[in-house]
Protein backbone atom coordinates (compact mmCIF):
# COMPACT_ATOMS: atom_id res chain seq x y z
CA UNK A 1 0.00 0.00 0.00
CA UNK A 2 1.35 3.52 -0.43
CA UNK A 3 2.11 5.99 2.01
CA UNK A 4 -0.54 8.88 2.54
CA UNK A 5 -0.03 11.86 4.53
CA UNK A 6 -3.11 13.42 4.64
CA UNK A 7 -3.50 17.17 3.73
CA UNK A 8 -3.68 19.60 6.83
CA UNK A 9 -4.69 22.99 6.87
CA UNK A 10 -1.47 24.21 7.88
CA UNK A 11 -0.11 22.85 4.65
CA UNK A 12 -0.74 25.28 2.03
CA UNK A 13 0.64 24.32 -1.43
CA UNK A 14 2.33 26.93 -4.06
CA UNK A 15 0.12 26.73 -6.94
CA UNK A 16 2.81 28.74 -8.89
CA UNK A 17 1.26 28.17 -12.29
CA UNK A 18 -1.13 31.21 -11.05
CA UNK A 19 0.92 33.36 -10.48
CA UNK A 20 3.44 32.48 -13.43
CA UNK A 21 2.67 35.03 -16.39
CA UNK A 22 2.75 34.11 -19.59
CA UNK A 23 2.20 30.61 -18.85
CA UNK A 24 4.51 29.27 -21.68
CA UNK A 25 8.05 27.99 -21.28
CA UNK A 26 7.57 26.71 -18.19
CA UNK A 27 10.61 26.21 -15.75
CA UNK A 28 12.15 23.13 -14.13
CA UNK A 29 11.70 23.21 -10.97
CA UNK A 30 12.48 21.04 -7.88
CA UNK A 31 10.30 20.86 -4.39
CA UNK A 32 9.58 18.15 -2.10
CA UNK A 33 6.96 15.31 -2.01
CA UNK A 34 4.84 16.30 0.84
CA UNK A 35 2.63 12.68 0.47
CA UNK A 36 0.71 10.58 -1.71
CA UNK A 37 -2.86 9.96 -2.64
CA UNK A 38 -3.24 6.93 -4.22
CA UNK A 39 -0.96 6.95 -7.51
CA UNK A 40 -0.68 10.35 -7.29
CA UNK A 41 2.18 12.49 -6.29
CA UNK A 42 1.41 15.79 -3.75
CA UNK A 43 4.16 18.12 -3.79
CA UNK A 44 4.89 20.94 -1.32
CA UNK A 45 4.66 23.39 -4.62
CA UNK A 46 4.26 23.20 -8.51
CA UNK A 47 4.14 25.43 -11.62
CA UNK A 48 1.97 22.67 -13.34
CA UNK A 49 -1.25 23.43 -14.62
CA UNK A 50 -3.74 21.45 -13.46
CA UNK A 51 -6.83 19.76 -16.24
CA UNK A 52 -9.67 22.33 -16.07
CA UNK A 53 -11.67 24.97 -17.50
CA UNK A 54 -11.45 23.06 -21.15
CA UNK A 55 -7.25 22.77 -20.81
CA UNK A 56 -5.55 19.63 -20.61
CA UNK A 57 -3.30 19.29 -17.56
CA UNK A 58 0.49 19.08 -18.06
CA UNK A 59 2.75 16.23 -18.71
CA UNK A 60 6.11 15.90 -17.90
CA UNK A 61 8.68 13.61 -15.88
CA UNK A 62 9.68 13.86 -12.21
CA UNK A 63 13.03 12.89 -11.37
CA UNK A 64 15.27 12.21 -8.17
CA UNK A 65 19.08 11.02 -7.80
CA UNK A 66 17.93 7.37 -7.82
CA UNK A 67 14.79 7.83 -11.03
CA UNK A 68 12.84 9.11 -13.30
CA UNK A 69 9.35 8.63 -14.34
CA UNK A 70 7.32 10.02 -16.53
CA UNK A 71 4.40 12.16 -14.63
CA UNK A 72 0.93 11.60 -16.14
CA UNK A 73 -1.61 14.41 -16.69
CA UNK A 74 -1.98 16.66 -13.91
CA UNK A 75 -5.27 16.81 -12.46
CA UNK A 76 -7.21 19.47 -9.95
CA UNK A 77 -7.63 18.90 -5.93
CA UNK A 78 -7.06 20.56 -2.93
CA UNK A 79 -3.34 19.97 -3.69
CA UNK A 80 -2.86 19.70 -7.29
CA UNK A 81 -2.27 15.67 -7.92
CA UNK A 82 0.91 14.32 -9.76
CA UNK A 83 0.16 11.17 -11.32
CA UNK A 84 2.79 8.73 -12.02
CA UNK A 85 2.66 4.97 -12.43
CA UNK A 86 4.59 3.57 -9.72
CA UNK A 87 4.76 6.35 -6.88
CA UNK A 88 6.35 3.42 -4.56
CA UNK A 89 10.12 4.04 -6.04
CA UNK A 90 9.31 7.75 -4.24
CA UNK A 91 9.58 8.89 -0.43
CA UNK A 92 8.12 11.21 1.66
CA UNK A 93 10.57 14.30 2.11
CA UNK A 94 12.53 13.32 -1.13
CA UNK A 95 13.69 16.46 -3.42
CA UNK A 96 12.37 16.25 -6.52
CA UNK A 97 12.86 17.26 -9.83
CA UNK A 98 9.72 17.95 -12.29
CA UNK A 99 10.23 18.44 -15.82
CA UNK A 100 6.74 20.14 -17.91
CA UNK A 101 6.31 18.49 -21.44
CA UNK A 102 7.08 22.21 -22.58
CA UNK A 103 5.91 21.82 -26.28
CA UNK A 104 2.37 20.62 -25.36
CA UNK A 105 2.27 23.43 -22.76
CA UNK A 106 3.07 26.05 -25.18
CA UNK A 107 0.56 24.55 -27.45
CA UNK A 108 -2.39 24.78 -24.85
CA UNK A 109 -1.53 28.13 -23.97
CA UNK A 110 -1.70 29.57 -27.72
CA UNK A 111 -5.02 27.32 -27.91
CA UNK A 112 -6.56 29.15 -24.43
CA UNK A 113 -5.73 32.30 -25.39
CA UNK A 114 -7.27 32.05 -28.85
CA UNK A 115 -10.17 30.33 -27.46
CA UNK A 116 -10.70 34.04 -25.65
CA UNK A 117 -10.51 35.83 -28.50
CA UNK A 118 -13.18 32.95 -30.43
CA UNK A 119 -15.52 33.75 -27.34
CA UNK A 120 -15.22 37.21 -27.06
CA UNK A 121 -15.80 37.66 -30.50
CA UNK A 122 -18.77 35.44 -31.13
CA UNK A 123 -20.58 37.07 -28.27
CA UNK A 124 -19.81 40.90 -29.74
CA UNK A 125 -20.74 39.39 -33.41
CA UNK A 126 -24.07 37.55 -32.27
CA UNK A 127 -24.92 37.62 -28.62
CA UNK A 128 -23.65 33.78 -28.68
CA UNK A 129 -22.85 32.61 -25.09
CA UNK A 130 -19.79 30.09 -24.90
CA UNK A 131 -21.45 27.22 -22.63
CA UNK A 132 -18.40 24.97 -23.09
CA UNK A 133 -14.90 24.75 -24.76
CA UNK A 134 -11.79 21.66 -24.58
CA UNK A 135 -8.94 22.57 -25.72
CA UNK A 136 -6.06 20.38 -27.54
CA UNK A 137 -2.46 21.23 -28.98
CA UNK A 138 -4.11 19.90 -32.37
CA UNK A 139 -7.54 21.58 -32.35
CA UNK A 140 -10.11 23.03 -30.50
CA UNK A 141 -13.86 23.99 -30.13
CA UNK A 142 -15.97 26.15 -28.50
CA UNK A 143 -19.44 25.53 -27.56
CA UNK A 144 -21.88 28.74 -28.38
CA UNK A 145 -25.51 29.49 -27.62
CA UNK A 146 -27.44 31.30 -30.02
CA UNK A 147 -30.77 33.43 -29.66
CA UNK A 148 -31.07 32.67 -33.79
CA UNK A 149 -27.78 30.43 -34.43
CA UNK A 150 -28.93 30.87 -38.27
CA UNK A 151 -26.78 34.40 -38.18
CA UNK A 152 -23.62 32.16 -37.43
CA UNK A 153 -20.78 32.54 -39.89
CA UNK A 154 -17.52 30.53 -39.11
CA UNK A 155 -16.11 32.28 -41.98
CA UNK A 156 -16.94 35.91 -40.06
CA UNK A 157 -15.18 34.54 -37.17
CA UNK A 158 -12.52 32.94 -38.38
CA UNK A 159 -11.48 36.49 -39.54
CA UNK A 160 -12.15 38.39 -37.02
CA UNK A 161 -10.44 36.10 -34.90
CA UNK A 162 -7.21 36.66 -37.08
CA UNK A 163 -7.59 40.36 -37.47
CA UNK A 164 -6.97 40.66 -33.66
CA UNK A 165 -4.48 37.81 -33.92
CA UNK A 166 -2.72 40.28 -35.71
CA UNK A 167 -3.47 43.35 -33.77
CA UNK A 168 -0.21 42.65 -31.41
CA UNK A 169 -2.59 42.86 -28.23
CA UNK A 170 -1.00 42.51 -24.71
CA UNK A 171 -2.54 40.01 -22.75
CA UNK A 172 -2.60 40.96 -18.95
CA UNK A 173 -3.01 39.26 -15.90
CA UNK A 174 -4.32 41.00 -12.66
CA UNK A 175 -5.70 39.88 -9.36
CA UNK A 176 -8.83 41.54 -8.56
CA UNK A 177 -11.32 41.74 -5.39
CA UNK A 178 -14.53 39.36 -6.15
CA UNK A 179 -17.19 42.61 -5.82
CA UNK A 180 -14.73 44.44 -8.73
CA UNK A 181 -15.40 41.73 -11.05
CA UNK A 182 -18.88 41.02 -10.65
CA UNK A 183 -19.50 45.03 -10.98
CA UNK A 184 -17.45 45.59 -13.79
CA UNK A 185 -19.17 46.43 -16.83
CA UNK A 186 -17.13 44.78 -19.26
CA UNK A 187 -16.51 41.67 -17.61
CA UNK A 188 -17.66 38.22 -19.50
CA UNK A 189 -18.35 35.12 -17.88
CA UNK A 190 -19.24 35.18 -14.38
CA UNK A 191 -22.13 33.87 -13.97
CA UNK A 192 -20.43 30.48 -12.31
CA UNK A 193 -18.86 33.12 -9.60
CA UNK A 194 -21.94 32.14 -7.09
CA UNK A 195 -19.73 28.81 -6.92
CA UNK A 196 -16.61 29.80 -5.74
CA UNK A 197 -16.47 29.70 -2.05
CA UNK A 198 -17.09 32.92 -0.63
CA UNK A 199 -13.80 32.58 1.38
CA UNK A 200 -12.11 32.96 -1.61
CA UNK A 201 -12.05 36.84 -2.07
CA UNK A 202 -10.36 37.32 -5.34
CA UNK A 203 -9.61 35.87 -8.44
CA UNK A 204 -7.87 35.62 -11.38
CA UNK A 205 -8.56 38.17 -14.44
CA UNK A 206 -7.44 37.83 -17.89
CA UNK A 207 -7.21 40.58 -20.49
CA UNK A 208 -6.75 40.88 -24.10
CA UNK A 209 -6.37 44.36 -24.22
CA UNK A 210 -9.88 46.14 -25.48
CA UNK A 211 -11.13 42.60 -26.88
CA UNK A 212 -11.81 40.34 -23.61
CA UNK A 213 -11.68 40.45 -19.97
CA UNK A 214 -12.64 37.76 -17.63
CA UNK A 215 -12.03 35.79 -14.55
CA UNK A 216 -9.68 32.67 -15.64
CA UNK A 217 -6.84 30.05 -14.00
CA UNK A 218 -5.48 29.01 -17.53
CA UNK A 219 -2.36 29.76 -19.01
CA UNK A 220 -1.86 32.48 -21.42
CA UNK A 221 1.15 34.05 -24.20
CA UNK A 222 1.87 37.21 -23.31
CA UNK A 223 0.51 38.73 -26.80
CA UNK A 224 -1.43 38.10 -29.89
CA UNK A 225 1.33 38.27 -32.01
CA UNK A 226 3.07 34.64 -31.14
CA UNK A 227 -0.30 32.99 -32.00
CA UNK A 228 -0.74 31.39 -35.41
CA UNK A 229 -3.59 32.45 -37.32
CA UNK A 230 -6.85 30.12 -37.20
CA UNK A 231 -8.29 28.22 -39.94
CA UNK A 232 -11.94 26.59 -39.85
CA UNK A 233 -12.37 23.11 -39.14
CA UNK A 234 -16.08 22.52 -38.38
CA UNK A 235 -19.25 23.11 -36.99
CA UNK A 236 -21.82 20.59 -35.19
CA UNK A 237 -25.55 21.52 -34.36
CA UNK A 238 -25.67 20.74 -30.49
CA UNK A 239 -29.51 21.17 -29.58
CA UNK A 240 -31.30 24.12 -29.52
CA UNK A 241 -29.25 27.33 -30.01
CA UNK A 242 -26.05 25.54 -29.75
CA UNK A 243 -23.38 25.25 -32.57
CA UNK A 244 -19.76 23.87 -31.44
CA UNK A 245 -17.09 26.00 -33.52
CA UNK A 246 -14.13 23.71 -33.93
CA UNK A 247 -10.95 25.10 -35.36
CA UNK A 248 -7.10 24.70 -35.86
CA UNK A 249 -3.87 26.63 -36.25
CA UNK A 250 -2.42 27.24 -39.88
Amino acid sequence: MVAYKPFSSDIMQEKLHMSRHPGTDPPEFETIIHGFEGNNVLLESTYCYPRGGGQPGDTGVLVTKSTQMDLHEVLPGQMILHPVEDPDVFGIGDSVTCKIDISRRNGHSLMHTAQHIVSALAEDLWGAETVGNQLSVESSRVDLLFEDKEVFDPDELVNATNAVISSNLDVNIHEWERSRIISHEQMRHTKFMHRIPSSITHLRVVEIDGVDLCPCAGTHVSNTSVIPQIKFLGKKNKGKGRIRFSYVFE
